[in-house]
């Protein structure tokens, strides 16, 4: 097994044993959905309260993963994330998901199986082009190609339209629904 599918279970079994409701997002992700490429670290998001309330998750994962900054309190205040280092040197980003989005993105998340009887909860194919369409960066673009070269006649389309919509009227900018529209538009 990869080390990144291997923290990914690792994590996984501590968000269960917690009661904190995840998914695995990005690199990762994309291996189950989209076209198999190398990733060095772990993604994943967590349902958190506000912001304001999420001192408590916070504390409990850095006191079992070693923070990756100095003050993951503070850090995860200003930008909703937890960076963390799994226990076989993983690099992990955990993000603290966005309320309202986040009960969408826990619902529709898949369980795929990492190794007998050992499963890990994934975002669905929708929400990783959601999150690849957010962050807009090169290798973004490349991993919704391969998301919808595998999976174009079972995508449900209005759901990623709708939710990139909302996020490009939060961040004040058309980037997320142009980078979607464009990659459809060359399926």
């Amino acid at each position: 097994m990869n080390p990144q599918i291997e923290a990914a279970g690792e994590l996984g079994v501590f968000f269960d044993q917690q009661n904190i409701r995840y998914v695995i997002i990005g690199g990762v992700a994309v291996q189950f959905w989209g076209s198999a490429r190398f990733t060095e670290d772990l993604d994943c998001s967590i349902a958190t309260p506000l912001i304001e309330g999420s001192a408590g998750i916070v504390e409990l994962i850095t006191k079992t993963y070693p923070s990756r900054v100095e003050n993951p309190q503070e850090f995860a205040r200003r930008v909703r994330l937890i960076l963390v280092t799994a226990s076989n040197n993983v690099t992990v980003d955990i993000s603290l998901a966005f309320p309202g989005y986040e009960d969408e993105l826990f619902a529709r998340a898949k369980e795929f199986e990492i190794s007998p009887g050992r499963t890990v909860k994934v975002c669905s194919a929708e929400d990783l082009i959601i999150h690849k369409a957010i962050a807009g960066r090169p290798r973004d673009l490349e991993d919704i190609q391969g998301v919808i070269y595998r999976h174009k006649d079972t995508l449900d389309t209005r759901y990623i339209k709708a939710w990139l919509s909302e996020f490009s009227a939060l961040y004040e900018t058309d980037q997320p629904t142009a980078i979607f529209k464009d990659a459809w538009a060359k399926r």
